[in-house]
């Protein structure tokens, strides 16, 4: 019986963090909110990691078009400098730069992260600031595409990214209100956003593979982690099929309330 709530608890886990994941509202935030008050814990250090590479595989999947082209243009325009292929060159130089700053800013802060602004207050603060962001955006329709995009514009987009290590502060929604706020479109912001989170993901993947390796608790909890790696991937696919949706009828303004709504409840019950 206490195997079996186990995986259950496990796979809700899994499940809340995947769909979690992609929607503007932080899904390491509200990890920590759902074990405080549920009274769960997650035993072992490698669950957060397994999670989010489920995350990251729907990623992959659904922009598995974008990624083939701009790997098949990257490239042809390297090779042939063929001027039809050097916009995705550009864009990928773009990512390039949109990552150092979460990546610099992980590597030298990580610790003060972990140990200092995990607490629920903090996320209750948080979450009110992703909230604002996301209500100051939500009358914004950019007007630059992909090609319209720029080495400010990316490096801006990188430093909210990096903001967005603090838990609470949603990375999707930091990216996508910098974006927004650059006067990109909806659709930019958005996959911008998200295939930027690919190479942040892997090099955390990378980072934290030792840590997965000496887990002392990882054979005990294999089936408990399957289980939520599983959820975890099909709730981020189905989630971020949807906030794509909404994305293009512009409805941010609804999760900015609930950000509100929920930090505001952390503040005053915790």
């Amino acid at each position: 019986m206490e195997q079996l709530y186990n995986v259950l608890k496990y796979l809700f886990l899994g499940l809340f963090q995947g769909f979690t994941e992609p929607i503007p509202i932080s899904s390491s935030g509200h990890l920590v909110l759902a074990q405080y008050f549920l009274g769960l814990e997650i035993e072992g250090l490698s669950f957060e990691l397994l999670v989010n590479f489920a995350s990251l595989l729907a990623v992959l999947l659904i922009y598995r078009e974008d990624l083939v082209r701009l790997a098949s243009n990257g490239i042809r325009y390297t090779t042939t400098r063929d001027p039809s292929a050097k916009a995705d060159f550009r864009f990928i130089i773009y990512l390039i730069v949109g990552t150092i700053p979460a990546g610099f800013i992980g590597i030298l802060f990580e610790d003060f992260i972990s140990e200092n602004l995990k607490s629920v207050k903090v996320l209750g603060v948080t979450l009110l600031i992703t909230g604002f962001a996301l209500w100051t955006i939500r009358n914004l329709r950019g007007r630059k595409g992909d090609a319209g995009l720029t080495i400010k514009d990316a490096l801006i987009i990188g430093l909210a990214q990096a903001v967005a290590l603090i838990p609470g502060i949603s990375r999707s929604g930091a990216t996508i209100v910098a974006a927004m706020l650059r006067g990109t479109k909806q659709e930019t912001a958005l996959r911008f956003s998200f295939l930027l989170f690919i190479p942040v993901s892997v090099g955390g993947m990378i980072l934290g593979a030792s840590d997965l390796l000496r887990d002392p608790h990882l054979n005990e909890l294999m089936l408990p982690y399957t289980v939520a790696f599983l959820g975890s991937l099909v709730a981020s696919y189905f989630s971020l099929k949807w906030f794509q949706g909404i994305m293009e009828r512009g409805n941010l303004k609804y999760f900015a309330v609930y950000c509100f709504i929920v930090g505001t409840l952390v503040l005053l019950f915790t």
